[in-house]
């Protein structure tokens, strides 16, 4: 395999772009990732068409 070595100023800006994504995410605060995360949940559940292993409802408690 001819693999030729980034060059330094490729590497350098792949970096810059990886640290400005990382940068990005660790700023949102946890609430609101878990609030669009239970958000994306109902969505989903609310799919009756919906690939994969469908999840079980529990019964409720009363």
């Amino acid at each position: 395999m001819d693999m030729k070595p980034l060059e330094q100023s490729e590497g350098q800006a792949a970096f810059e772009r990886f640290d400005a994504l990382v940068r990005k995410v660790l700023s949102v605060p946890h609430s609101e990732i878990m609030r669009r995360e239970a958000e994306y949940k109902k969505q989903s559940d609310a799919n009756p068409h919906k690939r994969g292993p469908k999840r079980k409802i529990k019964p409720s408690a009363s």
